[in-house]
């Protein structure tokens, strides 16, 4: 993963030099504003890949010796039955038409996102405790 984090710092540092330059030249908050948050994207992914290569150290890919056979088993744990996702997307579709149709349905969507991101959250929180 430490390439990936040294590729990510790459592309939030040109964000950063774009959006100062911007900034600078053409007084236009909107475009600021973008360049802004693509940094601060770019930053988030940089601090993830970082912070998962310090935990974990080189993998597989990342050795030039290394052998297929050392990636193989299981990757992570999946959830195999999920009502959790399906309630995310269908909050989300509310929220979007919320948007359109008024506030009233984008706080029921709002309530219907934070119920489905809470629950894919916690919902094997008490079978590891």
């Amino acid at each position: 993963m430490k390439t990936e984090a040294v590729l990510f710092a790459g592309v939030a540092g040109f964000f950063l030099v774009t959006d100062v330059l911007y900034a600078a030249w053409s007084h236009e908050p909107t475009g600021t504003a973008a360049l802004t948050v693509s940094f601060l994207m770019a930053l988030l992914v940089t601090f993830f890949f970082a912070t998962n290569y310090r935990r974990k150290g080189l993998r597989p890919e990342d050795r030039g010796d290394a052998h297929i056979h050392e990636r193989s088993g299981p990757v992570d744990f999946f959830p195999p039955h999920s009502i959790w996702p399906s309630l995310t997307a269908a909050g989300t579709a509310l929220l979007a038409l919320g948007v359109v149709f008024g506030l009233w349905l984008f706080l029921i969507g709002l309530g219907v996102v934070l119920a489905g991101v809470f629950g894919m959250v916690f919902q094997y929180g008490r079978a590891q405790a």
